[in-house]
């Protein structure tokens, strides 16, 4: 029996991999090297092609090829491919171009101005381009849940996260807002005085080698990716071209150094899927909740360890050429990196106050996309948010909710996927120190081929195989929950 619906759609969907691979660099190129003026230029650009993916993706057959090639003998991955083939058609079938187009448009339009609102702190030059952007997708959320049968914030969670629903996520949030205060509290009670760490200024070529001799460390591929400069650190690219940035603080190089190696985890990621499915849906990383466990693991749970920075300390007092100097001592520098202090921003929070930032986002994005809150009303929301979860005001917007480019980019139901992506790494953190033979003291030494081998053969070669629950569960032993987090913070805090 042939194949020929499932051929004529691989090759449809090879096609559209190609031109979300240069969506992807236009993006990293508006971000890292356009010059300003170059903006609405871009954003012509990425609405035409992201309307040919779409005209590609809901032309008239493509559904009748999708339901002919379930009858037809596909093999595992095959069969896997098919049903990530149809859960893009509906996502797409469900919207008219013009929609796509216009909120493409307003989400270019909101994030140039965005850039220079949260450098001015200036949230109401923002705010009717964010308002025109939480309108758009308010109506294509309703849209896709009535073609999914979700409600419209779930029909949001699932780009990001397939499957994920607020009603579960809800449940894991509520257990961690239930924990953290009272576990924040006797970590604060506890916490020594801050130690003398190493003295700046460290200079931004000096930071920058010191993270590119970390990502060869971890394993990153540079025949196959780069490192740049952003307002805001991401990852991005394909799996064959990855493009990570950083930002540089001269008074502070671990900052930069954490989110370097952050970065480098979801690059890891990117570089470790299969090379024969990547310009098919199933060779796609398996959801961001996963992708974030990767990241997480990298930055959190190994690179603030205590095997790993004695590993590290020597290396980054010679990158600084500050022998003799004090402060570079692993102890005095893994003190420093699992110091808990509530701050303003998320990217810079610790992990035992992360969460209260996802969870306040998640929140607030919730009653956005609802029409429980008014765009003009989110500063307000915000610092209330801040009060309440870490006791903190933002003086102003910068330090509130224009720190993050998510919203004005359009990326509404992404936040969650940052705390269970903690969860997630702690999970599979503790699985692979089960299943990997002196797993630490190969960190201890700078080895990360055992670690990364793991990971490739139980979630980076299986990409999207599998639903991410039961990737978890192969991985691991059991779905996701909360505990291997709160026993990773218990040990690693209060021992």
């Amino acid at each position: 029996m042939s194949v020929v619906a499932y051929t004529k759609l691989e090759a449809l969907f090879s096609r559209l991999s190609r031109i979300e691979q240069a969506l992807s660099i236009l993006h990293w190129d508006m971000a890292a090297m356009m010059p300003a003026g170059g903006a609405s230029s871009r954003a012509e650009q990425t609405a035409a092609l992201k309307a040919v993916h779409h005209e590609m993706l809901t032309a008239p057959g493509v559904g009748a090829l999708l339901d002919a090639a379930v009858s037809e003998p596909l093999d595992l991955w095959q069969r896997a491919n098919l049903r990530e083939m149809r859960r893009d058609w509906v996502h797409a079938s469900a919207v008219p171009v013009a929609l796509v187009e216009a909120l493409s448009r307003a989400c270019s339009a909101s994030e140039t101005v965005w850039r220079k609102a949260r450098q001015e702190a200036d949230f109401k030059a923002v705010e009717p381009f964010l308002a025109e952007v939480i309108r758009l997708t308010r109506e294509m959320a309703e849209i896709k849940g009535q073609a999914l049968g979700l409600a419209p914030y779930d029909a949001l969670l699932d780009q990001y996260e397939p499957d994920a629903r607020q009603a579960s996520i809800d449940v894991i949030f509520q257990d961690l807002a239930k924990f953290l205060p009272g576990f924040m509290t006797q970590v604060l009670n506890r916490q020594k005085p801050a130690p003398a760490g190493p003295q700046g200024p460290f200079p931004v070529e000096m930071q920058k080698a010191l993270g590119l001799k970390m990502m060869a460390i971890l394993g990153f591929d540079f025949d196959h990716g780069r490192l740049d400069v952003s307002h805001h650190p991401f990852c991005g690219g394909t799996p064959e071209d990855v493009r990570i940035t950083t930002r540089y603080d001269e008074g502070d190089f671990m900052r930069s150094l954490m989110g370097v190696l952050h970065e480098t985890g979801h690059a890891l990621y990117e570089q470790g899927l299969p090379q024969q499915w990547r310009v098919q849906p199933v060779g796609r990383a398996r959801g961001m909740s996963l992708h974030e466990s990767q990241s997480l693991l990298m930055e959190m749970q190994i690179c603030r360890s205590r095997e790993f920075l004695a590993f590290a300390a020597p290396l980054m007092q010679q990158s600084f050429r500050a022998a003799g100097q004090a402060g570079w001592d692993a102890q005095t520098l893994y003190e420093a990196n699992i110091r808990v202090t509530p701050g303003f921003i998320r990217v810079d929070a610790d992990e035992v106050t992360y969460p209260a930032h996802v969870i306040l986002r998640y929140q607030l994005e919730k009653a956005l996309i609802a029409g429980r809150l008014d765009v003009a009303d989110l500063p307000d929301a915000w610092t209330q948010g801040m009060i309440e979860s870490l006791g903190l005001k933002p003086p102003d917007d910068r330090l509130g909710c224009l720190q993050d480019i998510h919203w004005y980019d359009g990326a509404i139901g992404y936040f969650p996927t940052y705390s269970l992506g903690a969860l997630t790494a702690a999970q599979i953190f503790q699985a692979a120190n089960e299943a990997v033979e002196d797993l630490l003291p190969c960190i201890g030494r700078g080895d990360f081929r055992p670690l990364l081998g793991w990971l490739r053969a139980k979630l980076h070669g299986r990409a999207s195989l599998l639903s991410t629950e039961a990737l978890l569960i192969e991985a691991t032993g059991r779905a996701l929950d909360a505990e291997a987090f709160k026993g990773h913070l218990k040990r690693r805090y209060l021992s």
